[in-house]
């Protein structure tokens, strides 16, 4: 493997530049997390109301279509009169 040499001293103000940035970006990480967990709760709780109402809709669809099922499957069995 080469030999690199001696590190090179990083001057303090960059040093302090990057600690800066990086403190800088977990703290607006964690403040967009907070933001968006807040709206992704809003959207859970209309999902829900919605999701009670779809059901509902569902389940009459279902029986309407088990009642024309029921119904047609009586007239193809119920002999015809000639």
């Amino acid at each position: 493997m080469a030999d690199l040499g001696a590190p090179v001293r990083v001057s303090p103000l960059i040093r302090f530049g990057r600690w800066s940035f990086l403190v800088v970006g977990v703290a607006y990480g964690a403040y967009h997390q907070q933001r968006l967990a807040k709206r992704e709760v809003g959207i859970r709780e209309i999902e829900a109301q919605q999701k009670v109402i779809r059901d509902a809709k569902l389940a009459q669809e279902k029986k309407r279509n088990q009642e024309a099922e029921a119904k047609a499957i009586a007239e193809l069995s119920a002999p015809s009169k000639k």
